[in-house]
């Protein structure tokens, strides 16, 4: 039935994906080159660079779903087979969150300026800092995955015992997803935190230039808006992706069978490719080398179609 939609679904799905496949490779390639040629990667490169993989097989996994959802959606009812890709999807959703989290993180130890000695603490420890923050991320990884299997293994021997039904199994794992899902917050508060920050020093920097009889355009001033536009997107587009991860999850347990279920999935694809496009519109060298890369493109099409205008 409705043949047509699975095939507009597919179609969709495999667009946002190319997408956003492009936008990471493209940033991978380039950081990747450039510690190759400079012999050295910075912190920042670092994370870009752990954040463009993480990505990948953020989108890896979220095509492979679309596939199983537009081709054998039954297959999310066989347990054995829909329990590794629900563990795959937490896995990648966790990592692309936490990176992204240490960046904002950075942008606030490098930009930001504050007296107070805790301050100057962490930003003359920033690398240490990021570490301990992926360290603590794999820990809370390792405590969700492993509560998570525990309680899909109880509600799958309830059932195979008879205690419980499939639907009041589906509920409860559900409830469970859910309140899990609450370590998104973690990320999400320091994030905020971190935006607070980034526009408390914005606002004593402007104070000072102004007691200081100093234009507002100086180099401290633009670092500052960069940051925070940076950090604002990333807000954004992880809360439109914590609710719409959650609708996702809970359509698919209570309606699998609804043909319509499956296009609230397109929109997981907007954080994993546009924040990737964003990052290359915010740093310098990307937009830079991304135009250069148009530039040649154009070219390049321009010599294979002479005639065209």
């Amino acid at each position: 039935m409705f043949p047509g939609l699975s095939t507009l679904f597919l179609i969709l799905s495999g667009m946002e994906f190319l997408i956003g496949i492009l936008g990471n490779v493209f940033i991978g390639l380039v950081l990747c080159s450039e510690c190759v040629k400079n012999q050295k990667t910075s912190l920042f490169d670092f994370i870009l660079t752990g954040l463009a993989i993480s990505r990948i097989s953020q989108l890896l996994v979220y095509f492979l779903q679309s596939l199983i959802m537009g081709l054998h959606p039954q297959v999310f009812a066989i347990f054995k087979l829909a329990k590794p890709i629900s563990l795959l999807w937490r896995i990648s959703n966790h990592l692309t969150t936490w990176l992204v989290t240490c960046l904002s993180i950075f942008y606030l130890l490098k930009i930001a300026h504050f007296s107070h000695s805790l301050f100057f603490w962490l930003k003359w420890r920033m690398n240490r800092v990021i570490l301990v923050m992926l360290a603590f991320s794999l820990g809370f990884l390792i405590l969700d995955i492993l509560l998570l299997e525990t309680f899909s293994d109880l509600f799958w021997n309830l059932i195979n015992e008879g205690n419980l039904t499939l639907a009041e199994s589906k509920t409860h794992y559900i409830k469970i997803e859910i309140l899990l899902s609450f370590s998104y917050f973690v990320p999400i508060v320091l994030s905020l935190l971190s935006l607070f920050f980034l526009f408390q020093s914005l606002v004593k920097h402007t104070r000072n230039l102004q007691l200081n009889f100093v234009g507002s355009r100086d180099f401290s001033t633009k670092a500052h808006k960069r940051a925070m536009k940076m950090v604002t997107s990333f807000l954004l587009l992880i809360i439109v992706h914590f609710l719409f991860t959650q609708l996702t999850n809970w359509m698919f347990h209570r309606f699998l069978d609804n043909k319509f279920t499956k296009f609230i999935m397109l929109v997981l694809y907007v954080f994993p490719s546009g924040h990737s496009f964003m990052l290359i519109l915010g740093n310098s060298q990307l937009r830079q080398i991304a135009s250069k890369v148009l530039k040649h493109l154009k070219i390049f099409l321009k010599r294979q179609n002479p005639l065209d205008l």
